[in-house]
């Protein structure tokens, strides 16, 4: 099959283009390039052993899109492309709402006019908001504590009332957990610009001298240790959970709801005592207070994604940091 893959330079969208050309399916990429580089395309094409098809530009560029599918015969759309910091959408919601709603909504304009509908949509686990009942199920109810996740919410359902007005569609809705890690090869992996968002980014930056130290949110939760648990996944694995919802989208039409997660929740000190146990270097931490909006467990009910998409997770902490320090190794290599 031919995929287009939105904003499949990125972390998640590089590590997902790889398992497609595996999978022997030819890859079209559109990035805009604002949070990933067009290095990354090449390093794409080296792991998968494949060429792929890549367009620079932005998915609410409606004549970009229709090139696309005018050009290519699209079976499928894997949805990536998105603005993704919370903390950045409480600062800059009008970008977030722009970017990442409208920009679904031109792409999903252009996909029914070329009857191309079939998507895998990257959606998250903030739609589950302030909500503590764990583990997460599909049916929880829904709400947000900030743009980024109402964005994903808001998306979720357009994509519903889409399915309604249009029933030959087939959306699979994919609620990501905590993605680390990186490819083995150390050849690509999470490269965030600037300061990081994310845990593992960070702590791996704390450990190769980059940063000084990090800043632990809270040890005072109702958890193993104090600090907060979260559901943290290899990013191998969530893109093979990415083949398995295509797949799924193949064979039927329907919108269906997954998590893709472990099942299992990490506390923040257990991810960093394992960093340093994979790298063999000192994460220097200290304990803060807590910030707004945070919850003490977050981590998923993986049952329905083995049940429908018989997928799940296979692969360990101890293997995701080690993978995720491989491949900054592998950075500091390259770049002497």
């Amino acid at each position: 099959m031919k995929i287009l893959v939105t904003g499949g330079t990125g972390f998640i969208g590089s590590h997902t283009c790889v398992k497609l050309l595996e999978a022997g399916h030819q890859v079209v990429i559109i990035d805009n390039l604002i949070n990933s580089k067009k290095e990354i395309v090449a390093k794409i094409e080296i792991l998968g052993k494949k060429s792929m098809e890549f367009y620079e530009g932005d998915i609410r560029d409606v004549n970009r899109l229709e090139e696309i599918f005018t050009h290519h015969n699209i079976d499928a759309v894997i949805h990536f492309a998105g603005l993704k910091s919370v903390g950045e959408s409480v600062s800059m919601p009008l970008e977030y709402y722009d970017n990442n709603v409208n920009g679904t909504i031109q792409l999903l304009k252009v996909m029914k006019k070329f009857k191309c509908k079939k998507i895998v949509f990257s959606s998250s686990a903030t739609v589950y908001g302030m909500n503590d009942n764990v583990p997460f199920e599909e049916d929880d109810p829904l709400s947000t504590t900030n743009p980024y996740g109402a964005t994903k919410k808001m998306i979720e359902e357009i994509m519903q009332d889409l399915y309604v007005g249009d029933q030959d569609f087939a959306i699979a809705l994919l609620r990501y957990f905590n993605p680390i890690g990186a490819h083995p090869s150390g050849l690509i992996g999470e490269s965030p610009n600037g300061i990081p968002n994310n845990l593992l980014p960070y702590i791996a930056k704390v450990a190769s001298g980059e940063l000084e130290e990090l800043s632990v949110f809270g040890d005072d939760y109702d958890t193993i240790d104090g600090t907060g648990v979260r559901d943290y996944i290899h990013i191998q694995d969530l893109a093979e959970g990415h083949i398995a919802a295509l797949n799924y989208v193949q064979a039927q039409s329907g919108i269906e709801a997954f998590n893709l997660g472990t099942g299992e929740g990490y506390s923040v000190l257990q991810v960093i005592h394992a960093f340093e146990k994979a790298s063999d270097q000192i994460v220097k931490y200290k304990v803060v207070p807590r910030r707004s909006g945070d919850i003490g467990s977050c981590y998923a009910s993986t049952q329905k994604s083995k049940n429908i998409l018989h997928w799940e997770a296979k692969l360990d902490l101890p293997t995701m940091c080690l993978d995720a320090w491989n491949y900054v190794q592998n950075g500091k290599k390259v770049n002497k």
